[in-house]
């Protein structure tokens, strides 16, 4: 593998499997797909629970629902693609996350609800992961920086203009109508099967000699720095704007699905402003540096949130947390993909995956439990002192892919 361009530097990269090269757009309908799972119903979540007779705490278990599957599945699905090739793994993938996300929409209770979003969840665990691994296998150094920020942007603005679009088929009718673009999925897989290239799979390496591999460096703190910053930042992103923000709209601001959609919708604005620069920025500033700064704009942006009394100072901290969460996420993704060889890239990754999907369990569940016992604007604030020590943490580590 060719070393990762060092900041500054004008050399250019050498492709790797460029005449393979997928298109944006196909790695983009993949992200889309996967990031679904969680955005879509989110700000019809108070009526979900009104239909069922719950209370907000039940918000988390709701959103992890889609989450919790992935901690264990998506090691798994990192060993697969690396010895049955991408595709092989991706299509499946896709036909169970739209199957059940589909029989999430007639769940006729919220038992029933939880356990189709679990189901999906097993089919999610591996789409952006993928995308990420295709994505290191056929580009290099600032190159790969650059396309993982354009990756970073179709994932954020989904994360954020996907709820605004359930909130709308919400308010259309119910909140079963937020399910209905799920079946979707079912024509990516047609189109992964038609477009994308089998790959090398590395069909004689065994499970040992895989996990083996993904260990040796995992154990490099350049790698396993960026893994627990990964999980932090799920932690924040599905904790606070994907289930707080939600329900203190509603409760400060008496908000409909559709107008909170629209409110978390807007991070979307410096989500893809951060995403699209990446690539510039790398090439003067170290990863570690970027990192930092990322979960300093976190620190920043939260207690405007929690606090802000107006809906424009609301919006402003919002687009001050995007613009964060589209330079974190990437340029961690980078580091690691950067670390690992391409025959344990999936496995390497899937570490990274696992310790996203943790996050995103962990953070709504923390969040539900935290609206159980101080306000939603406290809730904001006190994430924004957390914010502040993890930028500290991350300032401090080794963080420069190799």
């Amino acid at each position: 593998m060719n070393p990762a361009r060092s900041p500054g530097s004008d050399a250019p990269d050498e492709p790797v499997n460029a005449a393979r090269r997928p298109t944006l757009a196909l790695l983009g309908a993949i992200t889309i797909t996967g990031i679904m799972a969680n955005t879509l119903p989110n700000a019809g979540i108070p009526d979900i629970l009104d239909d069922f007779g719950r209370d907000d705490a039940a918000a988390g278990l709701l959103v992890a629902g889609a989450s919790i599957p992935g901690i264990v599945v998506a090691p798994l699905i990192g060993l697969l693609a690396d010895r049955y090739g991408r595709r092989t793994v991706l299509v499946p993938c896709l036909v169970v996350f739209g199957l059940f996300g589909a029989l999430g929409g007639l769940a006729p209770s919220y038992e029933t609800l939880v356990l189709a979003r679990f189901g999906q969840g097993i089919g999610s665990a591996g789409l952006i992961n993928l995308t990420n691994i295709i994505i290191g296998d056929h580009w290099e150094g600032v190159e790969r920086s650059r396309m993982f920020g354009y990756n970073s942007a179709i994932l954020t603005v989904s994360l954020t203009v996907f709820p605004f679009v359930g909130g709308v088929l919400t308010d259309l009718g119910t909140w079963r109508y937020s399910f209905v673009p799920y079946p979707l999925a079912l024509v990516t897989a047609v189109v992964v099967l038609r477009r994308l290239g089998p790959g090398q799979p590395d069909r004689d390496a065994d499970i040992r000699s895989q996990l083996s591999a993904a260990a040796t460096v995992v154990r490099n703190p350049g790698v396993w720095g960026p893994v627990g910053l990964a999980f932090t930042a799920f932690v924040f992103v599905f904790g606070l704007f994907l289930t707080v923000l939600p329900v203190h709209l509603e409760a400060e601001f008496g908000m409909s699905a559709s107008e909170r959609g629209l409110v978390v919708a807007v991070p979307a604005v410096g989500a893809t402003i951060g995403a699209l620069l990446l690539g510039r920025l790398r090439s003067r500033l170290r990863a570690r540096t970027v990192a930092a700064g990322s979960f300093g704009l976190f620190a920043l942006a939260y207690p405007v949130v929690g606090l802000a009394g107006a809906l424009p100072l609301l919006l402003v901290g919002a687009i001050v947390y995007g613009l964060g969460e589209g330079l974190v996420l990437p340029t961690l993704t980078d580091i690691v993909a950067g670390s690992a060889p391409e025959r344990s890239r999936g496995a390497v990754l899937s570490v990274q995956v696992s310790a996203i999907r943790a996050g995103q369990t962990a953070g709504p569940l923390l969040a539900g439990a935290a609206m159980g016992v101080m306000a939603t604007g406290t809730v904001f604030v006190v994430a924004g002192g957390l914010a502040a020590l993890v930028a500290c943490a991350a300032a401090a580590l080794r963080l420069q892919p190799r």
